[in-house]
């Protein structure tokens, strides 16, 4: 991982701000720490910024807010942002997330996970190389066969379980709220209850049979595919 990435970090609780900011210099990255939703956008409008952390309790513009604005400006819609929650902000989480939000960490949180979502979120925001399919893989989503197989035997799968499989693979290890997989796999017009992606994400899980586990469920949130599970060819 390059050490010239520029984390801005949104906090305006001081001593959980430079808690995260000494982890983040740690393991190499160059920080800031700021307190409001105002000092955040002029930063990301005036320094290059390559990943945000950030609180959704903040004075003024709250970090829901920010996301929805960063969201709104081209030069900045796609710089990844990790939210920082209390327990029991289900509500803003799935927000935050349907804004462009790519993963959330719960207060109190580990050192180590900190890091962990950080980098996870700079790789697979960078320009990488697309996976091959392995066979020694439990499961490996075959893109240009539309076949999903499981320890090399296909799986029988409808064209809305591939989809969905597929927009989940496409970020290991990131939460996708129920509404923005209706989205990704039919369209921003189409009306569909939130219960239909649960039982399809069901018959999938039994479809895959020991694979069916790398599809974790995130009360509250939405679903997320194990990180490190599937190779897509």
């Amino acid at each position: 991982m390059p050490l010239n990435l520029n984390i801005l970090i949104v906090e305006d609780e001081q001593e959980i701000g430079q808690l995260v900011q000494l982890n983040l210099e740690k393991s190499g990255y160059h920080t800031t720490l700021v307190g409001t939703g105002e000092k955040a956008l002029a930063h990301t409008h005036a320094t290059p910024t390559h990943l945000i952390v950030l609180d959704l309790m903040l004075p003024g513009i709250d970090g829901l807010e920010v996301c929805k604005r960063l969201q709104w400006e081209e030069s900045t819609r796609d710089i990844p942002i990790i939210m920082l929650t209390a327990r029991g902000e289900d509500t803003d989480i799935v927000t935050g997330l349907e804004l462009g939000a790519v993963d959330y960490i719960v207060k109190p949180f580990s050192a180590k996970v900190l890091v962990a979502r950080v980098r996870n979120a700079l790789r697979r925001g960078s320009d990488e190389p697309p996976q091959r399919a392995s066979h020694d893989q439990i499961l490996v989503i075959d893109d240009d066969r539309f076949e999903i197989r499981v320890q090399g035997t296909p799986v029988d799968v409808t064209a809305s379980e591939f989809q969905i499989l597929k927009y989940l693979a496409s970020r290991p290890g990131f939460v996708r709220t129920r509404a923005q997989i209706i989205e990704a796999t039919h369209g921003p017009r189409v009306v569909m209850s939130n219960r239909t992606i649960d039982v399809h994400i069901t018959s999938l899980r039994k479809k895959l049979g020991p694979a069916g586990d790398l599809i974790e469920t995130v009360r509250g949130v939405g679903y997320r595919l194990e990180e490190g599970g599937p190779l897509s060819s």
